[in-house]
């Protein structure tokens, strides 16, 4: 059973998801609907991996009904104008093959791009929410300062803050930032795009519980109230993450593994202070 987390607008989303990035999308479909008869109901797209047609096409085939799946989305970050968030939003539900979207994020903030102003992008993104066909509005690879600029200018603190999180980066800069308004934090890259599986720490606790590497990583941020969605092509392997809800890493366990964060020299990824592609 995945356990769900509150969200600051009343809703609730399932801990455990399934994530499509660099899914192609000719294998989208397929690999979406394996994810889906494994158990997973949140499944996390976003517009700029193009494959959200795809993602629809798996969950119309499922057979499960609309409100037992968690859709995400997100915005292209060459979409950030107010006419293009609300145009762009309607072409993701129509590709999706939904009415209504659970939740859609800011990609990223681009400070340095359009002068500046995602202020605006956010206030266009809570438009959204207004019309009801959409659930929860949020962000992804908010820092402090950002996540302070859009509530100051709006008074509303998004639902959830998706950022890059595990163990070599912990992030707890931002993801500190985010509880203090009661923003929930999904981790994304949850396993360090794979670099953390090989860690001798990782390995030794794997030991000790009997589990897979992936599967003591991914239990260490549920224990620390992350949100997560674990991507794999392979259907073993998203079983495998699937099954991380019977046992418990021991508070020495997770001491250890949060010993292991390297602060910003872990990132795998961009850093959104001055990430400004628009593609």
């Amino acid at each position: 059973m995945v356990d769900s987390v509150k969200l600051n607008d009343s809703t609730s989303i399932p801990q455990l998801g399934f994530g499509t990035y660099l899914v192609p999308p000719e294998e989208t479909a397929a690999t979406v609907g394996a994810a889906l008869e494994v158990g997973y109901r949140h499944i996390d797209t976003a517009q700029m991996y193009g494959n959200e047609a795809q993602v629809g096409e798996a969950v119309a085939a499922s057979g499960i009904a609309r409100d037992d799946i968690y859709l995400t989305s997100k915005l292209n970050n060459s979409n950030h104008g107010r006419d293009d968030v609300l145009r762009s939003f309607d072409e993701t539900l129509e590709k999706l093959k939904v009415d209504r979207l659970d939740l859609f994020l800011i990609h990223w903030p681009l400070p340095t791009r359009y002068d500046g102003d995602f202020v605006s992008t956010w206030k266009a993104m809570l438009e959204l929410k207004e019309d009801g066909r959409l659930t929860s509005v949020g962000v992804s690879n908010f820092q402090p300062d950002h996540l302070q600029q859009i509530i100051d200018a709006t008074g509303v603190a998004p639902a959830v803050n998706q950022i890059e999180a595990h163990p070599y980066f912990r992030n707890d800069g931002a993801r500190l930032a985010s509880h203090a308004h009661a923003i929930a934090v999904e981790a994304w890259g949850p396993l360090g795009q794979g670099a953390v599986l090989k860690d001798e720490v990782i390995g030794e606790i794997a030991g000790e519980t009997g589990r897979a590497a992936s599967q003591v990583i991914l239990r260490w941020h549920l224990q620390r109230g992350d949100i997560i969605f674990p991507k794999s092509m392979r259907r073993e392997r998203m079983e495998e993450n699937f099954a991380i809800f019977d046992f418990t890493l021991t508070d020495e366990q997770v001491s250890r593994i949060d010993a292991l964060d390297q602060g910003a020299g872990g990132r795998v990824g961009p850093d959104p202070d001055t990430f400004d592609y628009v593609g």
